[in-house]
């Protein structure tokens, strides 16, 4: 009896350790895909609603964001270059490049729609 007991118990032990690396495994392979999307990054459609050039950040309201797997929303943005805040306004609609850059969402490229 305390043979079979003792299988059990290493049974449990190792499901008990293997379950919770294969949560690991998945959560890579989840943000491997998120950095995969990131390679063909797109411009995206937004209109500017704030823009704190003191800061470096701009509010946008945006449609969705393929590159990202984002839907639209209105987001306050972190510029890459406080330059690309001089020529946009308030109300002004935008095409805008915004990369994933170590977790943190970054605005690199800014054009106005004429």
């Amino acid at each position: 009896m305390k043979t079979i007991q003792k299988k059990f118990a290493i049974a449990f032990l190792t499901i008990g350790t293997a379950l919770p690396l294969s949560c690991f495994a998945e959560a890579a392979m989840d943000h491997n895909n998120m950095n995969m999307s990131q390679m063909n990054p797109s411009m995206t459609e937004g209109e500017v609603k704030k823009v704190d050039l003191e800061t470096g950040k701009v509010t946008i309201k945006h449609g969705e964001i393929k590159h990202l797997d984002m839907p639209g929303m209105t987001m306050v943005l972190t510029v890459k270059d406080k330059t690309l805040l001089t020529n946009i306004k308030p109300g002004e609609k935008i095409n805008f490049m915004v990369i994933n850059e170590g977790g943190k969402l970054v605005v690199t490229d800014i054009q106005p729609i004429r």
